[in-house]
């Protein structure tokens, strides 16, 4: 048993990747699923052994952020496929830096060159909802409809791209790229903390060799094991062992 299980009141919410349980009004629980989903969820596959590997992954790279300042939700990870974090009230809100065109910004906006530099890096939001498919909205659209005030949008776009900027030059002293990334954000005390996970569920990083280390692997191929091959090798340039992975995912 899990060290945390029995601390486990009820599931709070389940999404595509993850499920979160409650352990106290204060604390909950984040356990990452062993599945895998592209098309905006419609394409589904069983991974064996990706939870724990997002799970490490993203412990790892919240205290490489919280090494520059960044404050964080995450309070524990005990080496199993679940991390303990502090209870936020979430913003409804995807914040996505781009540091390189890729993605839907080049089906947005087919004038840019794939992994063309932006500089500076490109802020987009997104409203979080899945029966809408979390639509583009802009930074007047977050203001005139007051899901922030413009020191609380200020603010996030500050801490974005602190967050970017931290994680670019890690994964640039390990010689990888980040081409962007996707964050949220919750409310603690009075002020936004980093929230969700950093993993390559919500990033694209590539190797040396224009690879990727990331879901883009999936999207492209459909392949469970192109995809775990790509997270453990992620897992070991960042230094981490990932312990007690399912045997048939071992070769993957």
């Amino acid at each position: 048993m899990n060290k945390w299980e029995r601390y486990v009141i009820h599931i709070l919410y389940e999404g595509k990747s993850k499920r979160v349980y409650v352990k106290s009004d204060n604390v909950l629980i984040m356990e990452f699923k062993d599945e895998v989903t592209a098309g905006d969820g419609a394409v589904k596959a069983l991974a064996p052994g990706k939870g724990i590997l997002c799970a490490c992954i993203s412990a790892h790279l919240f205290k490489v952020v919280e090494g520059f300042g960044i404050e964080t939700h995450l309070l524990g990870y005990d080496g199993s496929r679940r991390i303990e974090v502090r209870r936020l009230k979430m913003v409804p809100l995807e914040v996505i830096v781009r540091n390189f065109s890729y993605g839907s910004l080049l089906k947005r906006v087919p004038l840019y060159k794939k992994l063309e530099p932006l500089v500076p890096p490109l802020v987009e939001f997104h409203y979080k909802d899945d029966s809408l498919h979390d639509p583009l909205v802009l930074p007047e659209d977050v203001l005139r409809v007051g899901l922030l005030t413009k020191r609380e949008l200020d603010r996030l776009v500050e801490l974005s791209l602190l967050v970017n900027h931290s994680l670019s030059r890690y994964f640039r002293s390990l010689g990888l790229r980040l081409v962007d990334i996707k964050l949220e954000f919750g409310y603690w005390r009075d002020d936004f903390v980093l929230a969700d996970e950093i993993s390559g569920d919500t990033f694209r990083v590539l190797d040396e060799h224009n690879n990727h280390l990331d879901k883009e692997v999936f999207r492209m191929t459909r392949s469970v094991e192109s995809l775990l091959k790509a997270y453990k090798e992620l897992a070991s340039r960042l230094g981490l062992r990932v312990e007690a992975l399912p045997t048939h995912a071992q070769g993957a």
